[in-house]
């Protein structure tokens, strides 16, 4: 697996030196921000020796106050890399990619010719199947809480942002699309992060975006996606507005054939294609003709994913989920955007990765 080696310093706990803003006290975290980065690899460590489902509401916590001090100290100077070109397979259509192949120029090199990056068992097998199970009990145990009961701990307790964010507006309508935010999970959430990690997806993120990636509280979803729910077209751009961003799309199941895929136009858009035309009736929905149209001669396509494989993609990709109502199966999956702090959605609310 590639690893991009982290640039030190004396006192950042073992991460990327970033621009601090003035080290103001906190009523959570007095310390400095890189201090405060330290703490949660340290606490991360001991909950890796023993899971404590406070110390994984605390750590979200932490979290979220060291993704907003990366926001207000973001530079506005981040470059990607040069694309790696000809590192970059020739194959005809959407080429597949091994974990150990990846590199932040080899990304930038597929998004700008394809669109996207599919990576074949990003994750391994065995991890993958394990969190979708965990997502079908995070839902269970949200149901549990609606009906006025208990939920497990750790298995769903709603993470409210700071006041200066706006408030998650979004679950009823997460909800309805057969989602969970991952915030809202504070067990799934440590053990999405630590997929991440042994996958080297941190370092990956950080050597695309030049800059330490943030996620979201309102765009990092656990889906189990049912076969009757169709898809729409859409760009995330569209919606998203000016951001710089890298989305983690990761497979938890067989897709594409015997449960949800996804539906992709495989090649590079320089901008945003029309909405609202046709059939398409959403603000941010680009109808199929469109959707056609976009994908030139290089046609449509629906990759067959396997739990553990992922597609990267920016927020100018053109998909939609690829639904059958005979499907036999849901899809679990999870949906995550990696913002860098110089241009993050200002409406959402930051987590440190």
């Amino acid at each position: 697996m590639w690893r991009l080696r982290r640039r030190r310093n004396d006192d950042a706990g073992g991460r990327t030196a970033v621009a601090e803003p003035p080290a103001e006290a906190s009523e959570d975290y007095p310390g400095s921000t890189s201090e405060l980065l330290a703490e949660i690899e340290r606490l991360t460590a001991a909950n890796r020796g023993q899971r404590d489902p406070e110390l994984e509401r605390r750590l979200l916590r932490l979290r979220h106050i060291a993704g907003t001090r990366l926001l207000d100290g973001a530079r506005g100077d981040a470059q990607h890399p040069e694309p790696d070109r000809d590192a970059l397979p020739a194959d005809a259509g959407l080429p597949e990619l091994a974990p150990e192949q990846l590199s932040p120029a080899l990304l930038r090199a597929g998004i700008l010719r394809d669109g996207c990056v599919l990576v074949r068992g990003l994750v391994p097998r065995a991890d993958a199947l394990a969190f979708a199970q965990r997502i079908e009990r995070a839902f269970a145990e949200r149901e549990r809480r609606d009906a006025g009961g208990a939920a497990a701990p750790g298995y769903y307790d709603e993470f409210a942002p700071h006041p200066r964010f706006n408030p998650v507006t979004e679950r009823p309508w997460i909800k309805e699309g057969g989602g969970v935010l991952a915030a809202d999970s504070p067990l799934l959430a440590f053990e999405m992060l630590e997929l991440f990690g042994r996958a080297g997806v941190p370092e990956l993120v950080e050597g695309y975006l030049g800059e330490p990636g943030l996620i979201s509280v309102q765009k990092t979803t656990l889906r189990k996606a049912e076969p009757a729910v169709g898809g729409a077209w859409h760009q995330d751009g569209a919606f998203m507005g000016r951001v710089r961003s890298l989305n983690l799309w990761l497979s938890l199941s067989r897709c594409g054939d015997e449960a949800p895929g996804l539906d992709l136009v495989p090649r590079r858009l320089d901008g945003l294609v029309a909405t609202q035309t046709d059939e398409a009736v959403l603000s941010y929905q680009v109808s199929h003709r469109k959707a056609e149209e976009a994908a030139g001669d290089m046609s449509i396509i629906r990759p067959i994913f396997e739990p553990g494989d992922a597609l990267f993609f920016d927020e100018l990709f053109l998909h939609q989920t690829g639904s059958d109502p005979t499907m036999p199966n849901p899809r679990y999956a999870i949906e995550n955007w990696f913002f860098g702090p110089s241009g993050f959605p200002r409406e959402f609310a930051p987590l440190a990765v």
